[in-house]
């Protein structure tokens, strides 16, 4: 498991849930469970920082602000399109 910031939240327009990696310019997934786009996104990562790593470009070093919790409707705010899990 990487440790760089996700963002997950519920795309109606994708009807999917969207992971994005704001540190990692480009780099999200999509899945049709939560968990999907989770385990989407951590290979995504590592494609990320390959081929970074192959165009000699940097990497940024993961802010340690990792937060995973199992999404419940008790954790779980509606804010606009988006599911914010606390």
């Amino acid at each position: 498991m990487s440790k760089y910031e996700i963002i997950l939240y519920w795309s109606q327009e994708d009807e999917a849930f969207i992971a994005e990696v704001p540190e990692l310019l480009g780099c999200m997934a999509d899945g049709e469970t939560y968990m999907d786009a989770l385990k989407n996104v951590e290979v995504i990562i590592q494609e990320w920082i390959e081929t970074a790593t192959e165009l000699g470009r940097k990497i940024p070093e993961p802010k340690g602000k990792l937060v995973l919790t199992q999404p419940t409707t008790e954790n779980a705010t509606r804010v606009g399109k988006s599911l914010i899990f606390s």
